[in-house]
């Protein structure tokens, strides 16, 4: 029977929740601050859509270059070792061979093991046992640049959904009050998810959406006070 770690799921994990967590606060954060600083029901809803456009392209952006520089890195990694185990062989078995002891192999079958292995598929072994490259970790730059740009707008969205349909009176405390909702139900899941406690996980984000959120509104309550 294959188990099921959750390992495998950390890469568009990380990326799927941190999309949401910012679509959800970047958007509600400017919402508020327009709201605060007495804009019109109409303003206030195209400010909404702009940062969620405007935030899902720059977590994609974002989020692809930066898992493209550690593609890259994996890639010069790969590239060297390969010319390693070309120019000195014996040295790279030498050297498998020692992590394989390290780790409480007898020398003996650590030699013998690292033998078969560079047999079966030299570089493979190495880059999993020396590099520590593999499957579940390795980078996926297209993947994760879509899964924040769609996390970001399914966040966006429900408190730009809050707003288009929220009276214009008591906008300030709904918006801010299904955020923190919204927020604290993405950090349950997400704990959950990844196997960690759900009440340290909703607690957390909910108390810095929280602290956000209500920078945000002073900032936007200052700059309208002064106009």
């Amino acid at each position: 029977m294959i188990e099921k770690h959750r390992t495998g799921r950390a890469g568009w994990l990380r990326a799927a929740v941190l999309g949401a967590n910012d679509g959800i606060l970047s958007t509600a954060s400017l919402v508020l601050g327009v709201a605060a600083a007495h804009g019109t029901h109409r303003s206030i809803v195209v400010a909404g859509v702009a940062g969620m456009v405007a935030g899902a392209m720059a977590m994609a952006a974002g989020e692809y270059v930066s898992v493209h520089s550690q593609a890259d890195t994996e890639q010069a990694d790969l590239r060297l070792e390969r010319a390693e185990l070309k120019s000195d062989p014996g040295g790279e078995h030498m050297e498998l061979a020692a992590i394989y002891a390290e780790r409480g192999l007898d020398p003996t079958l650590a030699k013998q093991v690292a033998r078969q292995l560079m047999a079966h598929d030299a570089l493979g072994a190495h880059a999993r046992d020396e590099l520590g490259h593999s499957p579940a970790s390795r980078a996926r730059p297209l993947q994760a640049a879509a899964a924040s740009a769609a996390s970001f707008v399914a966040g966006a969205v429900l408190p730009l959904l809050v707003t288009a349909i929220g009276p214009e009176a008591g906008l300030i405390p709904l918006v801010a009050g299904t955020a923190l909702l919204f927020l604290a139900l993405l950090g349950g899941l997400a704990a959950r998810a990844g196997g960690a406690r759900i009440m340290p996980g909703a607690i957390r984000v909910t108390f810095w959406g929280a602290l956000a959120m209500s920078v945000t509104a002073a900032v936007g309550s200052l700059v309208g006070t002064t106009h």
